[in-house]
């Protein structure tokens, strides 16, 4: 019988142990904050402690007073007690700076994967004074967004992101602080959304032309439509042709007019297929698809969308278009 040794795992160092325990205890207390698009700061969530420039701020002061005590110097304590005067008077007006504040985040928009998802946040005052210096960030970034807020008047601040991949997300913990008006102090709350972004496959760069048209049931046509490059159902424009069927997105880009073939669109339908969108993987498919969906509205077709388990009609227009691609965003 052969016995097995191995060396143990060296323990981690205390940093690390610190540092591990600092973000289990972190992750508790964001987990027990409330998620609200909407927070007015109070005593309950507005923090405060000293900044750098207020620790040293405070050593001078203490070696001022020592040196005034040992020499017995009037003016000495004359600028050591105006100073902390300053810093405390200081320290109420950074507080009152963020507390009563209310931040809302308006209803973000749906994006493409790969671009950068903006965050709007409104800053109300309801206070008779203006408000200065407030920031707003992601929080553990240092790209903040800076505003001023007249009195009993709002500002708007934007703060951006880039979600990891196609889906809903959820929007990241964001965190609002002052430093007016010494910079002595820090005053700042953490803020956890409600709300959450959908982000929708990234269209393919160069995608293949649109696939060909598939035979309405009942109508008789063989399967195999020609792949031309453009769909079957518009042919170039003929005298006589009705206004409303000319594809105004193609003569706005191309300068050419082309009209829809009111006889193949009865016979024919534009089915975007995910079995049928060539050999990629799936996330390549649903961005083919994707490419697809904008090529078509962009040419004012009627198409519908086969994806695994679900399927949407064929239709058109910017309400087919924000279904088919939110259809894919949630594949």
């Amino acid at each position: 019988m052969t016995a097995t040794s191995g060396s143990a795992a060296p323990a981690p160092p205390w940093w690390a142990l610190r540092a591990r325990a600092h973000a289990r205890l972190r992750r508790w207390w964001h987990d027990r904050l409330p998620l609200s698009d909407t927070l007015t700061l109070t005593q309950r969530n507005v923090y405060i402690l000293p900044t750098r420039a207020g620790w040293m701020l405070a050593s001078t002061l203490g070696v001022l007073l020592i040196a005034s005590i040992n020499y017995q110097l009037n003016l000495g304590y004359l600028l050591t007690f105006l100073l902390a005067g300053s810093a405390a008077a200081g320290m109420v007006v950074c507080h009152n700076t963020l507390r009563g504040l209310t931040l809302h985040l308006l209803p973000p928009q749906p994006l493409f994967a790969g671009t950068l998802a903006v965050l709007h946040v409104k800053l109300v005052n309801t206070r008779r004074t203006p408000r200065h210096a407030l920031g707003v960030a992601l929080l553990d970034t240092d790209h903040w967004s800076w505003a001023d807020v007249p009195a009993q008047g709002e500002a708007a601040v934007q703060v951006a992101f880039k979600p990891a991949r196609r889906g809903l997300h959820a929007v990241p913990t964001l965190t609002a602080e002052t430093r007016f008006p010494l910079g002595t102090f820090r005053v700042w709350t953490v803020w956890r959304p409600a709300a959450q972004v959908l982000v929708y496959p990234a269209p393919e760069a160069l995608p293949p032309a649109l696939p060909p048209g598939e035979p309405r049931s009942g109508t008789g046509l063989a399967a195999g439509a020609r792949a031309s490059g453009e769909f079957d159902g518009v042919r170039g424009y003929q005298r006589g042709d009705p206004m409303k069927l000319i594809v105004w997105k193609k003569f706005a880009k191309s300068g050419e007019l082309v009209s829809r073939d009111t006889v193949h669109m009865q016979r024919q339908e534009l089915w975007l297929d995910f079995a049928r969108a060539g050999t990629l993987d799936a996330e390549a498919r649903l961005s083919r698809l994707a490419a697809w969906v904008l090529l078509a509205d962009e040419q004012g077709l009627d198409y519908g969308l086969r994806l695994p388990g679900a399927e949407i009609k064929p239709s058109s227009g910017p309400a087919q278009r924000l279904r088919c691609l939110e259809a894919l965003a949630r594949a």
